[in-house]
């Protein structure tokens, strides 16, 4: 069945409209144009910025080419889900209270990428039920493909000097997911840039990750290194880290345009488990069991018991010295897993180093 151009406009009205009601903050349709985001991207590559991440290079541009990933690709329809967890604990707060451990917000409820998923797939069921021959796939962070890059040229917003996706009413607390389809939909016009002369992201990072306006070193950055590097994290890397033991919102938090943020109305996204202010000696006590079944459906999961030790320990290197925190990090000093034993050793050198620089000087 062929649309005609008025039916086209008229079902990509409907999808929106569907989409909002099944949650999503906003739908957006754009053509599978990424010539200058290919450039961009490859650039990116070319200086390894991606570190450890193979896979942003190994698909070639299948990333950057949809209908080279889903052949038949005429379309890309774009969705937002906000995020922002309602009565979660002042993400400063947090974060300068070096006996708690800080998560980022977006994983302090759910896994998105099942969140996501399911809501995608039902606008998807949607569409097919009044349009026989829709043809689809559907992503949530799942494959090479250029989520900024598609949603910005679709409308939900512009890229941030951080890379992130701004909104102007929205800020950037939101997921992405799309659809690649074949129906020859009505394209929505590309969000213009509102970031001006603000560099609020790029001077609050604490590894300067942010080496140029719209360009991250992923090396160096906090969720890069706690989330997707997998062996020891970088010694010059681990002091600044302080107590962000799964991501990092330092340039979210300092975004003038997250004043517009809208918490969310998914429950899903809801604070789970006392994470927005959980104790690092607390998840440091934890067995493999009971990570496994405080982490379960959740982003945290992904990373292992290991990994999640290894940044634990990290973040009480640089906690505040006392006594239980060093009695914590004894605790495992002959951990199993050489990776954990080397990031507590290294956090039992930092206390006896601070604690070697207050103890009082008494002449000979």
């Amino acid at each position: 069945m062929t649309l005609s151009d008025n039916a086209l406009i008229e079902l990509a009205a409907d999808i929106k409209r569907w989409g909002v009601d099944l949650g999503f903050a906003e739908i957006g349709i754009t053509d599978t144009h990424l010539q200058q985001a290919e450039i961009e991207h490859q650039t990116w590559l070319d200086k390894g910025f991606h570190g450890d991440m193979d896979y942003m290079a190994k698909h070639g541009t299948k990333r950057t080419r949809p209908a080279e990933l889903v052949p038949g690709t005429k379309r890309v329809i774009t969705a937002r889900l906000d995020y922002l967890p309602p009565q979660a604990r002042d993400s400063w707060d947090v974060i300068e209270d070096g006996n708690k451990a800080f998560i980022s917000r977006y994983a302090l409820g759910r896994d998105y990428h099942k969140v996501l998923r399911n809501k995608l797939q039902a606008l998807c069921d949607k569409i097919k039920s009044v349009v026989a021959d829709f043809e689809f796939r559907v992503f949530t962070d799942s494959a090479p493909v250029l989520e900024v890059a598609l949603a910005e040229k679709s409308g939900l917003g512009w890229r941030g000097k951080h890379t992130l996706l701004l909104n102007k009413d929205h800020g950037s607390w939101f997921f992405l997911g799309e659809i690649y389809t074949n129906l020859p939909l009505p394209t929505d016009k590309p969000a213009s840039n509102h970031c001006g002369t603000c560099s609020a992201c790029m001077d609050i990072c604490p590894t300067r990750a942010i080496v140029a306006p719209y360009e991250v070193d992923a090396r160096r950055c906090i969720s890069y290194l706690t989330i997707e590097l997998k062996g020891s994290i970088p010694l010059e890397f681990r002091p600044l880290i302080g107590n962000r033991v799964y991501g990092c919102d330092d340039c979210q938090l300092a975004c003038p345009w997250n004043k517009f943020a809208q918490i969310t109305q998914a429950t899903d996204f809801h604070v789970r488990h006392g994470l927005d202010e959980i104790s690092l000696i607390e998840c440091f006590s934890w067995d493999e069991e009971t990570f496994k079944q405080k982490m379960a459906g959740s982003a945290i999961h992904r990373i292992g018991y290991v990994q999640w030790l290894r940044n634990i320990a990290v973040g009480l290197g640089n906690a505040p010295i006392g006594d239980a925190v060093l009695q914590a990090l004894k605790s495992r000093r002959v951990d199993a897993d050489p990776l954990v034993r080397e990031h507590v050793l290294w956090a039992i050198e930092q206390h006896q180093a601070k604690a070697s620089k207050a103890a009082p000087n008494i002449p000979a």
